[in-house]
C-alpha cells in the first residue's frame, strides 16, 4: 500500500501535500501527517468534529451482505455507468476515480476489477472503513477525511466521484472534479427494503430523495446526465434480515436491531435504488 500524493492537499492550509520522508507527508508550511501502519493518511481539518463514521460492527454486517452478492446488480450498474461515461466523454487513459464515503470498498473494488487503467482514492470518515477498503483495493490511496468540511483533495484532480449511499458535499465535489467530470450517486428509492421498513426495522427514507440530490448538485454547477433504476427482489432469512438492519444508519437504533427478526413472515425484500450520473458543466 502506498500514497499517491498527486491527489492530496493539506487540510490545514490547502497547500500541496507530498511525501517528505518514509511514511510522512507534509506541506511547505510545516504541517506533517504520518501514514498509519495500515497504509492510510488521516487528513482531518483543525477542530474537526469527534465523529468516527461507521463502526466496526456496521462495516462487518455490510461486508457480509455485499460479499454475499445481495447488491451485486447495483455494483454492475455502477461499473456500467463508469464504462459508458468513459467511452462517451473521451476520458483519459488513466481514469482517476475517488470513492468518497467508500465504506468497505466493495463498489470501487468492482470498478477496478472490471475497468483497466483506474487510479483510485478511497476516503471515509471511519478509519475502520478505510482500512477495510484498502484490503479490497490495496493499490489505492486511502484517506480518513470529513466529507462535510473542505476536502484535502487538490483542485481538478478527479475524473469520476463515486458516492454510494453516502453524504455529498456538492461545492467541494465541483472543486475537485475537472471540468466535464462526473459524480455517480447511488440513492435508495422509497421502495428500497420497504418490507423491513413496514415493520419498523429500518429508518424511513425521505420522499423524493433523488430530487433532493439533483437540486443539491445542480445548484453547484452539475447537470443530470443520466438516471438508471435498479430494482429486484432478494430472498432473505433471519440472518440476512439482521445484517440488512445492522449495516446502515438503523444500526444505531438498538430497539430496531433487537427486533430485526421480529417478523419471520418477511421472506423476500425489494432492493430499489437510483443511479444518478451528474456532469460538471460550470467550474
Amino acid at each position: 500500500m502506498s500514497i499517491d500524493s498527486t491527489w492530496l492537499r493539506c487540510p490545514n492550509c490547502f497547500s500541496a501535500l507530498d511525501e517528505i520522508a518514509d511514511r510522512i507527508h507534509g506541506c511547505e508550511n510545516g504541517h506533517r501527517f504520518d501514514r498509519s501502519k495500515y497504509g492510510y493518511l488521516t487528513l482531518l481539518p483543525p477542530r474537526a468534529p469527534r465523529t468516527v463514521g461507521d463502526d466496526r460492527a456496521m462495516l462487518t454486517a455490510r461486508a457480509a451482505v455485499l460479499d454475499g452478492g445481495t447488491y451485486a446488480p447495483i455494483a454492475a450498474e455502477l461499473v456500467s455507468a463508469v464504462t459508458e461515461d468513459r467511452a462517451a466523454n473521451e476520458l483519459p487513459q488513466r481514469l482517476r476515480v475517488a470513492d468518497l464515503g467508500c465504506g468497505t470498498g466493495y463498489y470501487s473494488a468492482r470498478v477496478c476489477d472490471e475497468i483497466r487503467g483506474v487510479d483510485l482514492l478511497l476516503a471515509d470518515r471511519s478509519p475502520d472503513a478505510v482500512r477495510m477498503a484498502l484490503r479490497a483495493a490495496p493499490a489505492a490511496t486511502g484517506v480518513v477525511l470529513d466529507i462535510w468540511r473542505a476536502l484535502p483533495i487538490r483542485d481538478a484532480s478527479v475524473d469520476v466521484i463515486l458516492d454510494v449511499f453516502a453524504p455529498r458535499n456538492a461545492p467541494e465535489f465541483a472543486r475537485i472534479l475537472r471540468r466535464g467530470g462526473r459524480v455517480i450517486v447511488v440513492v435508495p428509492t422509497a421502495r428500497h427494503l420497504r418490507e423491513l421498513r413496514a415493520n419498523g426495522l429500518l429508518l424511513d427514507i425521505p420522499p423524493e430523495k433523488d430530487a433532493a440530490v439533483s437540486e443539491q448538485l445542480t445548484s453547484a454547477g452539475f447537470d443530470l446526465a443520466a438516471r438508471r433504476r435498479v430494482e429486484y427482489r432478494v430472498e432473505v432469512d433471519a440472518g440476512l434480515r439482521a445484517l440488512l438492519a445492522g449495516m446502515g444508519p438503523s444500526a444505531h437504533h438498538v430497539a430496531a436491531l433487537a427486533s430485526a427478526d421480529g417478523d419471520a413472515a418477511v421472506r423476500s425484500v425489494t432492493v430499489s435504488v437510483d443511479v444518478l450520473v451528474f456532469e460538471l458543466i460550470d467550474s
